[in-house]
C-alpha cells in the first residue's frame, strides 16, 4: 500500500468516526448520559486532530490518536459488558452513566424501533419529578442497539489504529531517510577554492 493510499484510508475512517461520534453523542445528550457525553467529546477532539495530523503530517497528533484508539476500544468494551450486565456490572448503577445525577436511560429505552410507551398512572415508585413507563413490542431492545453502537466504534478505531500507525511509520521512515542522505553533503560536495590572483616572484640577494 502507498504512503497516499494509506493516508486517504486514514482521512475516511477520521470521517466515518466522527459521523458516527457525532451521532453517538447527539443520543448521550438526549438520554443525559453525561459518563459517555464527555467521553465521546473527547473522542470528536482527538479524531479532528488525527485528521489535521493526517493532512499537515504532524507525527506526534497521529501518535496521541493511536493511543487514544486503545483507550476508546477499552471504554466501547465496558459500554457493551455494562449493557448486557456482565459480572457484577448493573444498569441500575445510575452512576456509572449519569454520575448519579438523573434517572435516565438510553434513549433508546423509549424511542427504539417498534416501541410502545406505556405510562403508569399513580405510580408511587417514582419521585416527584419522574413518571413510571412501561415500554413493550420493541423489535430490538435498546441495549442491544447500544451494544451494536459500540461494536461500530471498536470496528472504526481498530481501522483507525492500524491505519495511523503504517502512516506514522511511513512518515518517520521517510524522515530517516532524509536526513541520512542529507548527512553526506559536506562528503560529496566540495566548495570551490578561490584562486589567488597574486603571482609569487623568485627574490634574489646579494651574497
Amino acid at each position: 500500500m502507498g504512503k497516499c493510499d494509506a493516508r486517504c484510508t486514514l482521512l475516511v475512517v477520521c470521517l466515518l468516526q466522527l459521523v458516527a461520534g457525532l451521532q453517538r453523542q447527539v443520543f448521550d445528550f438526549l438520554g443525559y448520559q453525561w459518563a459517555p457525553i464527555l467521553a465521546n467529546f473527547l473522542h470528536i477532539m482527538v479524531v479532528i486532530m488525527a485528521i489535521f495530523g493526517s493532512v499537515q503530517f504532524r507525527l506526534r497528533f497521529l501518535q496521541f490518536y493511536s493511543v487514544w484508539m486503545v483507550l476508546w476500544v477499552g471504554w466501547n468494551s465496558f459500554i457493551i459488558c455494562f449493557y448486557l450486565e456482565v459480572g457484577n456490572l448493573s444498569q441500575d448503577r445510575d452512576f456509572l452513566m449519569t454520575f448519579n445525577t438523573s434517572l435516565h436511560r438510553s434513549w433508546w429505552m423509549e424511542h427504539g424501533p417498534g416501541c410502545l410507551v406505556t405510562p403508569v398512572l399513580d405510580s408511587h415508585m417514582a419521585p416527584d419529578d419522574h413518571h413510571v413507563i412501561t415500554v413493550s413490542g420493541c423489535l430490538l431492545d435498546y441495549q442491544y442497539i447500544e451494544v451494536l453502537s459500540s461494536a461500530l466504534q471498536i470496528l472504526l478505531a481498530l481501522f483507525g489504529l492500524v491505519y495511523s500507525c503504517y502512516v506514522t511509520k511511513v512518515f518517520q521512515d521517510d524522515e530517516d531517510s532524509f536526513d541520512f542522505i542529507g548527512g553526506f553533503d559536506s562528503y560529496g560536495y566540495q566548495p570551490p577554492q578561490k584562486s589567488s590572483h597574486l603571482q609569487l616572484q623568485p627574490l634574489y640577494t646579494a651574497g
